[in-house]
């Protein structure tokens, strides 16, 4: 049989109905309009990992190879994701990472920002229904991580009614309706 990747992607909170996380969760996937709080443990896991990367290089000495090189790398990382500003590049402020700032990168949240989409639910929407690309690529996954330099590069998809490409279904049925209406007029 096949071997599955099968690595946790997520962690369910050790208390179910505790009303105070219930509440921060519930403005949080209504802010950034995320499907279900699943999405929100998943940041929260990895968010996780990574401070607990950073809180195991800064028990070592200053001058460490391994803190050094692997300290950079998470550093280098998360600068080029745009959830760490290049004026902090210190490992701890690695530690005052939050959550939303992993969701404020998240490509939902900068259509919605960069004004394509009328709302962060549209902005859903659109990368769902194919009409959001990331450079040249099409993009429909909501939870796209966009690095700093792509955040420029997100626009309309060149095949999208939206973007200059063909017109939707509906447009094109009424234009084929007024168009045999014109010709029904002419004949009369």
């Amino acid at each position: 049989m096949p071997k599955v990747n099968c690595s946790k992607t997520y962690k369910v909170p050790k208390r179910p109905f505790e009303s105070e996380r219930l509440d921060q969760e519930l403005k949080l996937a209504g802010e950034y309009g995320l499907r279900n709080k699943r999405e929100i443990w998943r940041v929260g896991y990895s968010l996780s990992n990574i401070r607990r990367a950073a809180r195991e290089l800064l028990t070592l000495d200053e001058k460490d190879p391994r803190r050094l090189f692997e300290g950079n790398a998470l550093i280098r990382r998360l600068i080029r994701v745009g959830v760490l500003d290049e004026s902090k590049a210190r490992l701890d402020y690695v530690l005052g990472l939050k959550i939303e700032d992993f969701l404020e990168r998240r490509l939902q949240t900068q259509v919605f920002k960069l004004g394509l989409a009328k709302s962060i639910h549209h902005a859903r929407v659109l990368i769902r229904q194919r009409h959001i690309r990331v450079g040249k690529q099409i993009v429909n996954i909501p939870s796209f991580m966009v690095r700093l330099d792509s955040q420029k590069h997100i626009d309309f998809a060149l095949t999208s009614p939206y973007g200059g490409g063909r017109a939707g279904r509906v447009k094109r049925r009424r234009a084929k309706a007024a168009e045999k209406g014109d010709e029904a007029e002419e004949e009369e």
